[in-house]
């Protein structure tokens, strides 16, 4: 079974969401499409599923990075704010938002209390593990395997003979010594003889 490790992020979140809508516990408030996600934010999200994007956000960090409360989630959730001419400073994300969809995914099943430590928070249940598993499984595409290309020898070709530039194109080759001679012709030819000067 393939886990959240071999599918791609926005992939996993978008299909989760969609599972969760079927999750009845999982329901977005009645001030969800007026609110902000946080003070770094301008305007509240476009999205109209946007509850159900980042309870399926939460539930996969949760996943990697439990157990974890409230206050670290809504770090992760935060960013930037711009404060005009002031320097920008990281606001967290909304800690009512976190705190809600931290519950409805307890109440659901799918989250647990635990306490490890010094880290106090929520963790995957085995539910929550097999809800996340199984829609993971259902968007991994096994990895084709390439097959090994057998390189073939190189043709060897014959060497190539010697021919003078200067030997015609009639002479045949098969012929003894007929280019030799042609070419002894070729450069009689082109030397000109010596002229005598001397009357007789």
């Amino acid at each position: 079974m393939a886990s959240i490790y071999d599918v791609p992020t926005d992939r996993l979140i978008q299909q989760t969401a969609e599972e969760l809508k079927k999750v009845e516990s999982i329901r977005p408030p009645v001030w969800s499409p007026y609110v902000k996600t946080g003070a770094h934010k301008e305007r509240p999200p476009v999205q109209k599923d946007w509850w159900y994007v980042r309870a399926a956000s939460v539930l996969r960090k949760v996943s990697i990075l439990g157990p974890i409360g409230t206050s670290k989630l809504k770090a992760k959730y935060g960013g930037k704010k711009n404060r005009g001419m002031k320097k920008e400073r990281h606001y967290d994300g909304s800690g009512s938002i976190t705190r809600k969809i931290l519950q409805q995914l307890e109440a659901a099943g799918f989250l647990a209390k635990e306490e490890k430590q010094v880290h106090r928070g929520r963790k995957l249940s085995p539910k929550g593990h097999s809800f996340i598993d199984k829609v993971a499984s259902s968007l991994y595409v096994p990895p084709v395997k390439k097959k090994k290309q057998v390189k073939t020898p190189a043709k060897s070709e014959a060497p190539k003979e010697d021919v003078p530039k200067d030997v015609p194109k009639d002479v045949p080759k098969d012929v003894p010594g007929a280019t030799d001679k042609a070419a002894a012709g070729a450069d009689g030819a082109s030397e000109s003889k010596p002229v005598n000067d001397k009357k007789a």
